[in-house]
């Protein structure tokens, strides 16, 4: 499946439009990762604990994102983006969405 951020593929033309599909997922910090990132926020750096939790996130948003294009016929998935939103303190939804295609 093709998945791209422009709203058109490169040599090929979009035949039908199938309409937007998306994925999200909703993330919780676990307590221990909080802890090491609170002390890693003391000393500076990258919080790779939470940037691999956001990195989880994406990856499982953009997965349910394909399957449900998938589902419809599509062969690529055009404008794709992704946005991110708290849902509690410790908590944060994932989205990614795009519109599927069929192609000539």
């Amino acid at each position: 499946m093709l998945v791209l951020t422009t709203e058109t593929v490169a040599g090929s033309e979009v035949s039908v439009s199938l309409g937007l599909v998306r994925g999200s997922t909703v993330r919780a910090k676990h307590i221990g990762s909080d802890i090491v990132a609170s002390l890693r926020n003391i000393v500076g750096g990258e919080v790779k604990e939470y940037a691999s939790l956001l990195a989880g996130a994406r990856e499982q948003a953009m997965d349910r994102m394909i399957a449900e294009a998938t589902a419809l016929g599509a062969d690529a998935i055009v404008a794709v983006r992704f946005q991110t939103s708290a849902i509690a303190q410790s908590a944060s939804e994932v989205m990614c969405y795009g519109t599927a295609v069929k192609l000539k």
